[in-house]
């Protein structure tokens, strides 16, 4: 899997968006509460200032996640973007694929139209495999889970599973 600026971007907004919505960013006032889909609006220069993304590259990024229906946009001076459903209910695979379409790509193209012949007919199933792992994970983790991860500094034991149930590479 390779994460482009792109879906990196994507992330950062949309997690900025979520964490307005329960008035634990400085983007939105102090409203606490759980989030909730419509929240606070957040204009898309306070986005691009607050997560150092160029602003121009941010707007094609957010049109993308408003027609993917992750977020709702309001016209207007007292316009901006807010979540079009709860942070719970909206996976960083669903962010990853409104940016920037299959999770995996082999050659530029979607992990499952990979085609060999001969004695590479097998890498196919690996990264059909590869494919469905990283689904697996970026799938069941939502923006929710990132916000409550924030500002957490300790970070999972080498020697037990992390907090996704993945054990590290050489693991037990």
């Amino acid at each position: 899997m390779y994460v482009s600026a792109r879906s990196d971007y994507a992330l950062r907004a949309m997690l900025a968006v979520a964490a307005a919505s329960t008035g634990g960013d400085q983007l939105a006032g102090a409203r606490g509460g759980p989030p909730e889909p419509g929240g606070e609006l957040v204009k898309a220069a306070a986005l691009a200032e607050s997560q150092a993304i160029p602003l121009s590259f941010l707007q094609g990024i957010l049109l993308d996640l408003r027609r993917a229906g992750l977020l709702h946009s309001h016209r207007g001076t007292e316009g901006g973007y807010a979540l079009a459903r709860q942070a719970a209910e909206i996976s960083v695979g669903d962010v990853l694929r409104a940016a920037g379409g299959s999770l995996t790509s082999v050659r530029g193209l979607p992990a499952g139209h990979a085609g060999y012949h001969g004695v590479a007919t097998g890498l196919r199933d690996v990264w059909l495999a590869v494919d469905g792992a990283i689904a697996l994970v970026v799938d069941r983790t939502t923006l929710a889970d990132l916000l409550t991860r924030e500002g957490r500094v300790d970070g999972p034991d080498r020697d037990r599973p992390d907090a996704l149930g993945a054990r590290p590479v050489g693991g037990p």
